[in-house]
């Protein structure tokens, strides 16, 4: 048996960056251009545009996730869809280096899922997506007993709400907890749609834009928002809020952790992820969710000072460098 199995998307990253490219914050252009964003990354069209090095690698919640929980020292699988390509031969192979036991449905039509991430100079990035094979997942591709786990943690993509459904049913009956950081395609469903989903939840991370989208209550509301998700489901509540850190809801206190300071900000490509499998990979270890939270924080800002959605993740010796001892963490009742 696995200690834990992360279940989602699996894809290729490619990260690429420049001086050259320049940010528009002029509120009358961004309106005109039609673009809801405070800021866009530009750059002029007909002309040769010179990039640092681009870099390469696996990304996607599931493998992302799947590296901290191996980095952490437990017994991990993943399972997702790839492409019968060298990207889906790639990710394999690293993953298997790091230790994970990979279960990946291999589509033999669609090839493994692509994003090439634009970085601007401060870190913030423009994603471009193609799904490819990772939203291609079924509960049958899941494969019981071989991916049996004591905790299943699913990073859904675009994966259909029915086929998740009866896959999480599946995991609670044989015994297992889940956490899942639902995707933005989830996000939109609303939760009348995942209202079967949420229950079975024993952990649910989401960013705070998340939480008031899922719950209906305003963004600035976050007790509400917390007393919203106490009713629709019946476990632990995550709020990521970015610079401003993250909240947890046990139920019965609300805990508040402040960010690290980053040395440098390379690439914010992961870190919701490196926050979320962080505080997981913790929580299973110690159950102490000041702990948890503290890794988690410290995970995601590790992430954030590398290019690359895994290649700053933290490994649990790494976590007993000095820096990340400090971290103010507020506690109340709901």
């Amino acid at each position: 048996m696995f200690d834990v199995v992360a279940v989602g998307k699996v894809n290729r990253d490619a990260f690429i960056r420049s001086g050259e490219f320049k940010l528009l914050k002029d509120k009358k252009a961004l309106k005109e251009l039609e673009i809801e964003t405070e800021q866009a990354e530009c750059f002029p069209l007909g002309i040769k545009t010179s990039i640092e090095k681009p870099i390469f690698a696996g990304g996607g919640g599931a493998h992302n996730a799947a590296v901290t929980f191996a980095r952490h020292g437990l017994k991990t699988g993943v399972v997702g869809s790839i492409g019968d390509d060298l990207a889906g031969k790639d990710i394999t192979r690293f993953l298997r280096d790091e230790g994970v036991k990979t279960f990946f449905k291999t589509d033999k039509k669609e090839g493994t899922g692509y994003s090439v991430v634009i970085s601007s100079p401060d870190g913030e990035r423009t994603i471009f997506v193609y799904p490819g094979a990772s939203d291609k997942l079924k509960d049958a591709d899941i494969r019981f007993p071989q991916a049996r786990a004591r905790w299943f943690y699913i990073s859904p993509g675009a994966i259909p709400v029915g086929e998740m459904e009866k896959f999480v049913s599946r995991a609670k009956k044989s015994g297992a907890k889940v956490a899942m950081n639902p995707s933005g395609f989830y996000i939109e469903k609303g939760k009348n749609e995942m209202k079967r989903i949420f229950p079975m939840l024993d952990v649910i991370i989401v960013n705070r834009e998340e939480a008031a989208l899922i719950t209906g209550v305003p963004y600035s509301a976050e007790k509400k928002i917390f007393k919203e998700f106490d009713r629709i489901t019946t476990g632990i509540a995550v709020i990521t809020d970015g610079k401003n850190g993250a909240s947890v809801s046990d139920r019965s206190y609300r805990y508040h952790i402040e960010s690290f300071p980053e040395k440098e900000i390379a690439d914010r490509t992961g870190a919701g992820d490196a926050f979320g499998s962080g505080f997981v990979a913790t929580l299973m270890h110690a159950n102490d969710t000041v702990y948890a939270l503290r890794f988690a924080a410290a995970n995601a800002t590790s992430v954030i000072e590398s290019v690359g959605a895994a290649s700053g993740i933290l490994a649990k010796k790494d976590f007993e460098n000095p820096r990340w001892k400090e971290a103010d963490c507020d506690i109340e009742p709901l």
